[in-house]
């Protein structure tokens, strides 16, 4: 039996050594386009790889992906981080659980990853070819004749195909695969960060504030967590997450909206006013510049107050129920306008691909053409920061894999 992995990135490697591990009489070729294998993985995590999640609740797992999340609770049945990391382990990466549950290395360098992988190909004979991008696949006699994008090449015809060629900016990339006859969710970013052109909130650039919440202003989306102020916007997990979710909104906004910001993630504004009242009844002649509710960090606490247009010298006894709401009004609702978006570091996520009906999740196969398999990014699945992507990659390898 003939096997072509077409991608040779995370869930390409996965799915050609679980094939070979497998169906160890099969000849396994890897075919990457370009003349680099899992460059993704070496740039991920900021060159140390996120490789999983150390979540092992397999709903909860399930809720980190905006799009595939209750496809993949199904398929987290029989490959989830638990096995990741044992899989990993068991072939000489020794493997740590931070306490935001991202998953690295211990070596804390992905070479770890690509050196097992590369390690793993080579001791199964899996064939790996270079600069060998597929334009089209035709059926031949209840196999598949590949033609290359470099037609000094010679078609190939094989038995079984994995195509596993990660997400694709652009529609036009998913071209060949809709001749065939599969459905394309349209492609947009995901996973990005907000730019801010026009506000001086950038002038706090380096802060982190551990738990707010922040929404799309005039829609349901919203999210929370750590919030990174940058010298172009925000990032951080709490606006990464949103801007996954928010994903296919925002792309129609023309990533041009309102974010309002909950800086103490309260949402019961009058829990917040009363706690300022408190502060007023219980040290009048403070600064306001001195007392920071909540334990604020202190330079955004004194951009709040001069965004409420407060002198450095007033003290809490002066600033009277207006003023009192003016600051529970800033701490629970404060307003950024955003124009424009930003990759998340060298990581680029898309939302989109190949539509999920097209797929029968029980096998990764094609509903559409048979003995093709499907496997990663490429998929119209993604997920929010922390490992949900590479996960996602490793269990839709393990299952098609298995050619069913």
């Amino acid at each position: 039996m003939n096997v072509a992995i077409i991608g040779g990135g995370a869930a390409g490697f996965f799915a050609a050594i679980a094939t070979k591990e497998n169906f160890p009489e099969a000849n396994v070729t890897i075919y990457e386009k370009s003349q680099k294998l899992l460059s993704k993985v070496k740039i991920s995590g900021g060159g140390r790889c996120n490789v999983t999640n150390g979540c092992t609740n397999i709903k909860e797992l399930a809720l980190a992906y905006p799009r595939g999340g209750q496809k993949l609770r199904k398929a987290f049945g029989k490959f989830n981080t638990s096995h990741t990391m044992e899989w990993l382990e068991s072939r000489g990466v020794p493997l740590v659980i931070q306490d935001d549950n991202c998953v690295f290395p211990v070596s804390q360098d992905s070479q770890s990853i690509i050196d097992c992988f590369l390690a793993e190909t080579k001791r199964l004979e899996i064939q790996i070819e270079l600069g060998c991008g597929v334009k089209k696949l035709q059926p031949k006699n209840q196999q598949w004749q590949m033609d290359f994008i470099d037609t000094a090449k010679e078609a190939k015809v094989v038995d079984k195909i994995i195509i596993a060629t990660g997400g694709s900016p652009k529609r036009s990339g998913l071209d060949w695969l809709e001749t065939m006859g599969h459905q394309i969710e349209e492609p947009v970013p995901s996973l990005f960060t907000f730019n801010m052109p026009n506000e001086s909130v950038k002038e706090l650039m380096g802060i982190v504030i551990e738990n707010v919440q922040v929404n799309i202003q005039g829609t349901p989306l919203k999210s929370n967590g750590p919030l990174l102020i940058t010298h172009w916007g925000m990032s951080g997990p709490a606006i990464l997450k949103l801007s996954a979710f928010g994903a296919r909104k925002l792309n129609e906004k023309n990533y041009a909206f309102n974010l309002q910001v909950n800086w103490v993630n309260i949402q019961n504004s009058e829990l917040v006013a009363n706690e300022l009242r408190k502060i007023r009844e219980e040290h009048p002649n403070k600064k306001l510049t001195n007392y920071r509710p909540y334990a604020l960090k202190e330079r955004l606490w004194l951009y709040l107050i001069d965004k409420c247009e407060f002198s450095n010298e007033v003290t809490w006894s002066q600033i009277g129920k207006k003023g009192v709401n003016k600051l529970m009004n800033i701490l629970t609702n404060d307003v950024y306008e955003v124009k424009g978006k930003t990759t998340f570091k060298e990581e680029f996520v898309t939302c989109g691909g190949i539509a999920l009906e097209n797929i029968n999740f029980k096998t990764m196969q094609s509903n559409v053409c048979p003995n093709i398999y499907f496997a990663g990014e490429l998929l119209d699945i993604d997920g929010i920061t922390g490992g949900y992507n590479f996960q996602a990659a490793w269990t839709t390898a393990f299952i098609a894999a298995k050619l069913n």
